[in-house]
């Protein structure tokens, strides 16, 4: 199941790739999409990447299933 992550904060492309790369360094592939400012991971990998993103100051409002 892919899970979707709704991050407010991302608001230029420099933001989006912080977000990508930020992910990557602990294993975790995602689509990043700044023009929704949603992040789409699988499910599994949905707690690990909320607390990255909190780590970088980019916190998730919401989640939804894709």
């Amino acid at each position: 199941m892919r899970i979707g992550l709704v991050v407010p904060d991302m608001s230029c492309s420099h933001c989006a790739e912080r977000i990508r790369r930020a992910l990557e360094q602990i294993g975790i592939q995602a689509e990043v999409d700044l023009q929704n400012k949603t992040v789409i991971l699988d499910a599994k990998d949905v707690e690990e990447a909320r607390k990255k993103l909190e780590e970088i100051d980019t916190p998730v409002k919401n989640t939804f299933e894709v």
